[in-house]
């Protein structure tokens, strides 16, 4: 079997993959017309891609975005090519099985998935499997010490954003949306070569928190500089 990687300059790639794990499952697939069986490799989810880092903490829409365009993508270009070349340094065709990516249908589309997909499938179906839909919300990472840290239970909200995965490894400007509970991205900072630190994420937070207004502060400076202490100080300054 051969995983070539995705080439940067769009040509054919170089090298294959090395440390990629991938969620899948085997079938085996009855051809309608030969009624010869066929074992078909269905990909479905990804937990790390060609060694670089793991993907599990990542939405599964991005996931299923990536494992496409970091496997699949490549194979079939590669495929593709070789068929139209005269001397190919590899044959798809002699691989045990077929590699494809396992679609996902919206609920709204069960009932024409029971009735007219299933029943149409050249293999046996265990039934229906519900992934639940990710909201376009990604990951939350700050540094502390130079390690890049997940902040639990934050999210990033893209707005009007076609494809938040290009985000991803940018470092961003965000503000804090309260009634959503959410940080909503306002752009990316490509004059900053290292990101905020998570201590200076923490006193950012806890000032978002104390929420204390302009009234507030002043009443509250109001009252300290009329404590003793400080009416002798303007005494003598004056």
């Amino acid at each position: 079997m051969r995983f070539p990687t995705r080439s940067a300059n769009e040509g054919l790639a170089e090298k294959t993959h090395n440390l990629t794990l991938l969620d899948d499952e085997m079938i085996m697939d009855t051809v309608p017309d030969t009624q010869k069986e066929e074992r078909r490799y269905l990909i479905y989810d990804s937990m790390g891609i060609n060694g670089t880092s793991s993907v599990v903490e990542r939405p599964f829409h991005e996931r299923w975005k990536m494992f496409e365009k970091e496997v699949i993508d490549p194979r079939n270009f590669e495929r593709q090519h070789i068929h139209h070349s005269r001397n190919p340094y590899y044959i798809y065709d002699l691989e045990p099985f077929r590699v494809r990516r396992k679609d996902f249908c919206l609920l709204s589309t069960v009932n024409k998935v029971l009735k007219e997909f299933i029943p149409r499938l050249s293999h046996e179906a265990d039934g229906l499997i519900f992934q639940m839909e990710d909201e376009d919300r990604q990951l939350l990472y700050l540094h502390e010490r130079g390690n890049r840290k997940l902040m639990e239970g934050n999210r990033v909200v893209f707005k009007g954003a076609p494809d938040p995965y290009a985000f991803a490894g940018k470092i961003i400007e965000c503000s804090w949306d309260s009634v959503e509970e959410v940080w909503k991205c306002k752009r990316i900072r490509a004059d900053k070569s290292t990101p905020n630190d998570f201590n200076t994420y923490k006193k950012v937070m806890r000032s978002i928190r104390d929420n204390i207004t302009e009234d507030a502060r002043l009443n509250e400076i109001g009252e300290i500089v009329h404590l003793l202490i400080y009416t002798d100080r303007i005494k003598n300054d004056i």
